[in-house]
C-alpha cells in the first residue's frame, strides 16, 4: 500500500494550534517530529524512565499526515517519482509543481494552506511550507496505538480497549475510549479542562448537547457522572460510528446519546432537530475561530440558567472568547487554564 506523505513545517510552540486546526478540517492522526524534550507525563505515556539526551532543540516542528494513494488511479504520481522522492514544496507561492499535482492532493494543499493563512493572522507558525512525498506499506491509522496508553484525570481514569485496568483502579470512573478515526482521546489540555467543568455542573437530571462531539469523550464522561441524556453534533462521519463503538465499550445504552451530523452554526435543520432552550448544559472543545460565531447561537439552545462549558482556546484568543461570551448575553463564571490552554464557562441568565 503507498500512501501520500503531507509535511507542515512550523514552529514547536505553535504545534497544538495546527494540529486542532487540521482536525477541524477533518486531518487526524498527524505525526511530530520535533527536539522537544519529553516531560514527565510524555515518559509515563511511554514507559520510560530515562532517555539519552537528544539534539537541542531548534524549534521547529514537522507535522507529518497521511492519505493512501488510490491504486485505481495509477497517472495519479508522477511516474519519476519513487518512495520517499519529494514531489512538491509549497511555501506560499504556486508554482508549476503544484499545478501538474493530481487533484485530490492540489485540493488538500489548497485547503491546508488556507488554513495557515488564517492561523498567522493572530499567532507565529515559522515556515508554514507543506512537502508531499510518498512512503510505502504503512498502516497509518493503527500505528499512533503504540503511542497512546492509560492516564488520569483527576481521579478518572481513561483507558484504550487494547489495554487492561489494573485492581487498584477498579473503583475509579473509568472510561474506555477508542477515539480511531474522530478526534480525542482525552489526552488533550482542552479536553481535560471541560471535563473538569462537567464534574462540577453535571446533575442527574443533566440535558447536554456536545458540539463538535468527536470520540465522544465529553458525553460519555458525563453520562458517567450521572447525565440523563446527550445529544452530540460533529461534521466528521467518523465521528458518528466512533461515538456509537465507544458508548457500547463504556456499556451505556445507545438511547442515550443521539448524534447528528452537521454544522449547528448555519444549518437551520440541524438547530431544529437539537431543540430550543432545552440544555442545562452545553460542552463545545473547538477553537476560537469557530467558538465565536457558535455562541450566540448557542444560547438559544440553552435553558435559562443553562452552563456553557468552552475549550479549545490559546491563551491569545482568550479575551475574544470572553468577550463573545458576554456579547452573547452570557455571565462568566470562570476562566481556567492549563499550559497554554484555556476554558471559559458562563451561564444563560
Amino acid at each position: 500500500m503507498r500512501w501520500n506523505k503531507f509535511t507542515i513545517k512550523t514552529k514547536t510552540e505553535a504545534e497544538d494550534l495546527v494540529i486542532a486546526t487540521l482536525a477541524e478540517i477533518g486531518i487526524e492522526g498527524v505525526e511530530i517530529e520535533d527536539k522537544v524534550p519529553l516531560s514527565e507525563s510524555d515518559k509515563q505515556q511511554m514507559f520510560v524512565d530515562i532517555l539519552p539526551d537528544g539534539p537541542k532543540d531548534d524549534g521547529i516542528a514537522y507535522l507529518n499526515f497521511y492519505v493512501e494513494v488510490k491504486e485505481e488511479a495509477p497517472d495519479a504520481c508522477p511516474s519519476s517519482v519513487d518512495a520517499g522522492d519529494s514531489i512538491a514544496a509549497v511555501s506560499g507561492q504556486k508554482d508549476d509543481g503544484v499545478r501538474q499535482l493530481p487533484q485530490e492532493i492540489g485540493a488538500i494543499i489548497e485547503n491546508v494552506r488556507r488554513e495557515l493563512e488564517e492561523l498567522r493572522s493572530f499567532t507565529d507558525i515559522g515556515e508554514g511550507s507543506i512537502t508531499v512525498s510518498q512512503t510505502e506499506d504503512k498502516d497509518w491509522i493503527n500505528n499512533w496505538k503504540e503511542y497512546f496508553h492509560q492516564f488520569y484525570v483527576d481521579d478518572i481514569l481513561i483507558i484504550p480497549s487494547w489495554e487492561e485496568v489494573k485492581a487498584e483502579d477498579k473503583e475509579k470512573m473509568i472510561i474506555h475510549i477508542d477515539p480511531g478515526t474522530a478526534f480525542g482521546t482525552g489526552m488533550h489540555e482542552t479536553t481535560q479542562l471541560c471535563m473538569r467543568q462537567l464534574k462540577k455542573y453535571v446533575t442527574n437530571q443533566t440535558e447536554l448537547l456536545d458540539v463538535g462531539t468527536g470520540s465522544g469523550i465529553l458525553s460519555i464522561a458525563a453520562l458517567k457522572l450521572g447525565a440523563r441524556h446527550a445529544v452530540g453534533t460533529d461534521l466528521d462521519p467518523c465521528a458518528i460510528s466512533a461515538v456509537r463503538e465507544n458508548l457500547e465499550a463504556n456499556d451505556i445504552p445507545a438511547e442515550a446519546m443521539e448524534m447528528l451530523l452537521g454544522n449547528i452554526i448555519d444549518d437551520k435543520t440541524i438547530q431544529d432537530t437539537v431543540g430550543y432552550e432545552k440544555y442545562d448544559i452545553v460542552a463545545a472543545n473547538i477553537l476560537a475561530e469557530v467558538l465565536v460565531p457558535l455562541t450566540p447561537v448557542i444560547v438559544n439552545h440553552l435553558k435559562p440558567g443553562g452552563i456553557y462549558i468552552t475549550s479549545g482556546i490559546i491563551e491569545e484568543k482568550e479575551t475574544v472568547v470572553v468577550e463573545a461570551v458576554k456579547a452573547a448575553g452570557l455571565d462568566v463564571l470562570e476562566v481556567t487554564h492549563q499550559n497554554d490552554w484555556v476554558s471559559v464557562t458562563a451561564r444563560k441568565a
